[in-house]
């Protein structure tokens, strides 16, 4: 997020924050994802692997499935506005919502103690770019008037994780910066997300049973890479050594079972890769690679007895930061066919033709193909863990607890590894940061790698200067960033990036989740969780029940308060992508670390602590944030059509491999997100009876709105099914139709009337 920031700065300079505001929108700055980079590492590695479940000699393989916890999931659609509002990740403003391929949902995982029920825990995964402070407000005060049985959910205990999907809705964020190129903040498309994540909690909660938690690993060694090598080898050589790959290959999976009937509730996951499968020029909705795993591992086990009917799958992240699912690398797409520069990831001079290529990636379709190969890889990495945990897997033993608090990273002072005193700084993005990275290149003349006099434009410097110049303090502070956005102190007209971060971890036994505001790149991860095990491991923390209970340790997020970045300070010192966009200096990782194990003691059984002080509340921004997203004014069909009307029928017969097009009179879809419901359905005629067999829950059916004329509000919907893109679909031969389900808003006022459209009959051959 960042293409798109710049050109919003020189407005600011030159007609002042409102105006800019609405400038930016329109014009754009530099395109940052938030994500990006692949080439083949010289070095080869060797040491294996080494995850958190503690060493391997310590973990006896058990297949008992321990005491029992209570236990509940559940899941809600949280698809917001899928037309007319910019996607959240690439921060490009003329990345504009078309429709949708696949709704997107809120996933609920309950833990609570068995014998002191109050004592729980509430994992969220949403199919959004992140966690977000005012989101996460929203839903805390959600559950409030949901009645008093809601209250043991709280500040403490609920983390709100995104998969980082780039493909959905935006306009929902707390803070200015991500504001900026989705043209303000969308209540709609806010509600949406807190409303489903609420309707997701309850229905976990009215599911909660007694059952079994178990947990275990795997290795997918096909769906990531490290898209920032050069940053990633400047760690040091015998920390490298110490692992085999550059990205974590490993995913673990939390084994929701009831005791009663011995059925799984679900699965809750967690593996890094960016949700940049979906390129940006794309403009479909959709939960991009994660989305796609969680669907089909749950689709899968409606048809298995091992499962209940509402089983959930939750795929979260994990340290993500410097992962790329354009698994075959970064190429020049220039017509040379070479790979980028491997130091700045440029071709020639520029960035531009810097692209990351997906598995299927010589498909043109703005990176489905490519997504849906990711997903399917984690999905069947995931089902051969689950189906291996009948004989070997770590039964989860131990009391829940969990703790939550603000903290100000505008001027903190930590202790170094060194033993040195160091400090952060207020938030602060680089010139790198605006460069972008090989899954959404930036644009203008910005480089990865520059820690020097920048070599962009000197342009940006009087933009900075407009904006707000950094003291010389805050440029030593966050040296050898060159600064071009200092985020953390612009206030006006309110704050652009968040000072005021959460720090939280949950406890369940012997399992401790660090809840991660930022994306952590690789090497960031693997200390911050080798640090949380080594001080658990020095309190005896999940060995107050039973000494054969080493810490296993995982990292989740970006949750609750999106805060960009944390690399390591080797990393940060480089400038990549993921450096410059390290938010509060070279200490951030530092500071996160020596805070979240300082707070260890919190999570012990018998803890003589006082009550942890809640800390500095962050700034709630949905009352006061601007919003020049248009409105929907009216819909009207054309002179002598009705709504819903056919304009382009089905032919009568197509084959495996074929698309179905069909188009009809349309509405916006704004007017109802149809949430728990679809836009388009495929139905087959099977006994007599039409029987639905598609809706939007499936890749491969997808639903288009194009407005035809703003004047009249006319609009066209166009459906579209891919026949046979799964080899396994299930289609038989046999007689089809397509249906589309439509809101329209009445000129004139009035309510919003449904209707409806189908298509021809037509036959899969």
């Amino acid at each position: 997020m960042a293409r798109s920031h710049i050109a919003a700065a020189l407005a600011v300079a030159c007609v002042g924050i409102l105006t800019t505001f609405h400038l930016i929108s329109q014009f754009g700055l530099p395109n940052v994802g938030f994500f990006h980079f692949r080439q083949s590492s010289p070095e080869a590695t060797v040491a294996p692997h080494q995850a958190f479940l503690g060493p391997a000699a310590s973990r006896p393989a058990v297949t008992q499935d321990g005491p029992m916890y209570l236990l509940g999931t559940g899941k809600a659609d949280i698809t917001g506005p899928v037309v007319e509002i910019n996607l959240m990740g690439y921060a490009d403003p003329s990345q504009i919502g078309t429709g949708l391929r696949q709704r997107i949902y809120s996933r609920a995982f309950i833990v609570g103690d068995i014998d002191n029920p109050e004592e729980r825990t509430l994992y969220l995964v949403l199919d959004t770019q992140s966690g977000d402070t005012a989101v996460r407000y929203g839903i805390l005060e959600g559950l409030k008037e949901l009645g008093p049985e809601y209250g043991l959910y709280g500040k403490n205990n609920v983390a709100v994780t995104g998969t980082h999907s780039h493909s959905g809705p935006g306009a929902w964020l707390n803070y200015l910066l991500p504001q900026i190129t989705s043209k303000g903040f969308d209540e709609q498309s806010y509600r949406a997300i807190v409303d489903g994540a609420l309707l997701s909690i309850k229905r976990a909660h009215e599911a909660l049973a007694p059952g079994y938690l178990t947990v275990a690993e795997t290795e997918i060694h096909d769906a990531n890479i490290n898209r920032s090598p050069y940053a990633y080898l400047a760690n040091p050589k015998e920390e490298r050594a110490r692992y085999q790959h550059d990205v974590d290959k490993t995913m673990t999976m939390l084994r929701f079972r009831k005791a009663e009937d011995g059925k799984d509730m679900g699965v809750l996951t967690w593996f890094p890769v960016h949700g940049t499968s979906m390129l940006g020029n794309n403009t479909l909705i959709s939960g991009d690679n994660k989305g796609v795993a969680a669907i089909l591992f749950e689709k899968d086990m409606q048809s298995l007895a091992e499962g209940t009917e509402d089983f959930v799958a939750g795929f979260s992240q994990a340290n993500v930061g410097d992962t790329s699912p354009n698994v075959l690398g970064a190429y020049c797409e220039d017509g040379s066919g070479e790979e980028c520069n491997f130091e700045d990831s440029t071709c020639g001079n520029g960035n531009k033709m810097c692209h990351g290529r997906g598995p299927m990636f010589r498909q043109k379709d703005q990176g489905a193909s490519s997504c849906l190969e990711i997903g399917r890889r984690q999905y069947v990495g995931a089902k051969a863990l689950y189906l291996s945990m009948t004989t070997k897997n770590v039964p989860l033993k131990g009391p829940i607890r969990s703790f939550h608090t603000y903290r100000d990273f505008s001027n903190m002072t930590v202790k170094h590894r060194n033993g040195s005193l160091v400090s952060t700084c207020p938030a602060a993005l680089g010139y790198s940061f605006a460069a972008g990275t090989t899954d959404g290149p930036g644009a203008f003349d910005f480089k990865q790698n520059d820690t020097g006099a920048p070599d962009a434009n000197p342009l940006w410097s009087i933009v900075r200067g407009f904006l707000h110049e950094p003291n010389e303090t805050q440029k030593a502070c966050h040296a050898p960033k060159p600064i071009l956005l200092d985020v953390g102190e612009i206030e006006r007209p309110y704050l652009w990036s968040p000072n005021i971060v959460d720090l939280q971890i949950l406890r369940i036994g012997q399992l401790l989740i660090i809840v991660s505001p930022g994306e952590a790149t690789t090497m960031a991860g693997r200390r911050w969780k080798e640090s949380i095990s080594h001080a658990a491991s020095a309190l005896s923390l999940t060995s107050e029940a039973d000494d054969q209970n080493p810490p296993i340790v995982i990292l989740g997020g970006p949750a609750n308060t999106y805060t960009h970045y944390i690399a390591t300070e080797e990393e940060y010192n480089i400038q990549r992508y993921e450096g410059a966009s390290t938010l509060y200096g070279p200490n951030t990782l530092t500071a996160y670390i020596n805070l979240t194990t300082s707070l260890l003691p919190y999570l012990q059984t018998q803890s003589e602590n006082k009550p942890l002080p809640p800390g500095p509340d962050p700034p709630i921004h949905t009352n006061i944030s601007f919003n020049f997203n248009p409105k929907v004014r009216f819909d009207r069909p054309p002179l002598l059509k009705k709504f819903g009307q056919v304009l382009q029928d089905v032919k009568p017969a197509y084959h495996h491999s074929d698309t179905v097009t069909a188009t009809f009179v349309g509405a916006n879809p704004r007017n109802n997100l149809r949430l728990e419901g679809t836009f388009a359905a495929v139905e087959h005629l099977s006994h007599g009876s039409w029987k639905t067999v598609r809706d939007d829950t499936d890749w491969d059916l997808v639903f288009r709105w194009r407005r035809t004329n703003t004047v009249l509000g006319t609009s066209e919907v166009e459906l579209s099914w891919e026949v046979g893109r799964d080899e396994d679909d299930g289609i038989e031969r046999g007689l089809y139709r397509m249906r589309y389900f439509g809101d329209q808003k009445p000129f004139g006022g009035g309510e919003v009337e449904a209707f409806e459209g189908v298509s021809g009959v037509f036959r899969i051959e």
